[in-house]
């Protein structure tokens, strides 16, 4: 295992997208934004040739150069992608690397007024822009999505909205059944608040002001106040917490609109779709800190119930945390061009 990059058998293109969808966005994050597109071996060599294509998004603070982060004893995923290819493990794809980054950690890939349009900014215009400029395969049927936490939320409802553009997914530990993965988040959030006199306001001016994440109320709160700009924003992009901050009381409307977002409610209303899809990879840690593993479940379960065909379903728990299960990543991507190819 080397401490430092390795050469690719294919090839990674960095790119940059210039975006209409996020010019002059709530928050006044870039509108130029950065793509890795990972085009596989024998890509140059065949002109004529054409591939599905697999997109990749990243869970909550995450963006695109972070997948060129090394840890110890492993190597990230675009060198691990390219192995699954090189080794012939499965037919060759374009993996699609999309930043979706935002001011306050990440945008769910959901459009509002609270962020911006980044779930337009996927679908019309990133999409579009790949397979204009490289030979993929147009097609749902050889299209994918997967993604990790937040990104495997984006995956699991990404179809949902948009069958007309993918036709498989792959989620892990992705974000679901809120009353178990977001609930307890609330509590920590008003014991944290408690130094700020219930103020999110005033943690995220104080945050901006020194390095991030040296205070233990940094975690909790950045998520909270991203995701409620996320699900729970006002039309005039004012956010909205789902939650008394000082007396943890929930707030019935605000918190229904992030309940309207959970991938297990959200299946019932999405049946015809979910049937549609060609495949579906589901996993998480039996340890995770979240719960996922019985959202995991239970999103598997909705499945289910809305007549989805066991034999397009890929379910599997294993014992570990949310984190450290980047290693999971190559499987799912190898079985989805197993069946997209």
């Amino acid at each position: 295992m080397l401490p430092w990059s390795a050469s690719l058998a294919g090839r990674l293109d960095e790119q940059v997208i210039s975006s209409e969808l996020l010019r002059s966005n709530p928050l006044g994050d870039p509108s130029d934004r950065p793509v890795w597109v990972y085009l596989p071996p024998g890509y140059d060599d065949e002109p004529g040739r054409r591939y599905p294509s697999v997109y990749v998004i990243q869970g909550y603070t995450g963006y695109v150069s972070m997948w060129a982060n090394r840890s110890a004893y492993r190597q990230p995923f675009p060198e691990t992608a390219d192995a699954v290819f090189a080794a012939g493990q499965a037919p060759p794809a374009i993996v699609v690397y999309v930043d979706a980054w935002t001011a306050y950690g990440g945008s769910q890939f959901v459009d509002s007024p609270g962020t911006g349009r980044y779930h337009s900014y996927l679908c019309d215009e990133v999409v579009p822009w790949v397979d204009g400029r490289y030979r993929t395969m147009p097609d749902p049927a050889h299209r994918a999505i997967m993604g990790k936490s937040s990104g495997g939320f984006g995956a699991m409802i990404t179809p949902m909205l948009r069958p007309d553009l993918f036709g498989a997914l792959a989620t892990h530990a992705g974000d679901s059944l809120y009353e178990l993965s977001y609930l307890p988040e609330f509590a920590k959030a008003v014991r944290l608040l408690r130094d700020y006199d219930g103020d999110i306001w005033r943690w995220w001016d104080e945050f901006r002001s020194r390095t991030a994440f040296t205070s233990e109320a940094d975690h909790t709160l950045i998520m909270m106040l991203g995701v409620s700009a996320c699900f729970s924003a006002r039309e005039d992009g004012t956010v909205e917490l789902p939650f008394d901050p000082r007396t943890g009381v929930l707030r019935p409307e605000p918190w229904q609109r992030w309940l309207d977002w959970d991938p297990v409610r959200m299946v019932p209303g999405y049946a015809a779709q979910m049937q549609g899809l060609r495949a579906i990879w589901i996993d998480a840690g039996t340890r995770d800190e979240w719960f996922l593993d019985i959202g995991a479940e239970a999103f598997r379960a909705a499945l289910q119930a809305a007549g989805v065909d066991g034999g397009k379903v890929r379910f599997e728990l294993f014992d570990a945390t949310h984190m450290a299960i980047d290693y999971r990543y190559p499987l799912s991507l190898a079985w989805l061009c197993q069946r997209i190819g």
